[in-house]
């Protein structure tokens, strides 16, 4: 019986199987194709669009298919700004784009939005959002990459932190702050 059902919704063919009986695994079949096809359309778009410092490139195959995707940011301009490389993976699951991707940065830096496990506080990454600038099924991928891009120049929030140590040294030594940022890209981030 799985198997009929896994063929029938490999052909689209919803007709064998009635809408309220139809087990979980077909619905994620078809979920993932609709997440697939969105997906071949957005890193096209974005690849179209993209800024000359922000690099994506699949981490596994070349297939739109495979969920986890790297993006590099390389500011050239913020407090954040050098000849450093920050790498970002994006897990897109199968309920995309009802649900945000998840986002890691898996480069250490110092930053007030990106903790030390590489968690990252940007508003269109949050399911429901105060702000009104959360997920939405209208968000796309290229959206992720800007707003990635935008946490190193104009959407760098020191008022409301996901690391506090680091927002509250800006404040209190921006200068400081800078060489302590400096340190830990040298340190852990590679260059271009």
């Amino acid at each position: 019986v799985e198997k009929n059902l896994k063929q029938s919704a490999e052909n689209n063919n919803t007709d064998a199987v009635p809408n309220l009986v139809q087990p979980e695994g077909v619905a994620a079949l078809r979920r993932a194709s609709v997440r697939d096809k969105l997906l071949a359309r957005e890193v096209q778009e974005m690849e179209a669009n993209r800024a000359r410092h922000v690099h994506t490139r699949s981490s596994t195959t070349p297939d739109v298919a495979a969920p986890l995707r790297a993006r590099s940011v390389t500011p050239e301009e913020g407090v954040l700004a050098g000849r450093s490389r920050f790498v970002f993976l994006v897990q897109v699951p199968e309920e995309y784009n009802m649900v945000p991707p998840q986002v890691k940065c898996t480069t250490r830096l110092w930053h007030p939005n990106i903790n030390e496990e590489g968690n990252v506080c940007l508003s269109l990454l949050r399911e429901s959002s105060i702000d009104g600038m959360g997920w939405a099924p209208t968000r796309t991928l290229k959206e992720i990459v800007w707003g990635l891009n935008a946490l190193f120049t104009d959407l760098l929030n020191f008022d409301d932190p996901l690391d506090n140590e680091a927002a509250e040294h800006y404040q209190r030594d921006r200068e400081g702050f800078r060489g302590q940022s400096a340190r830990v890209r040298a340190q852990f981030t590679p260059t271009r």
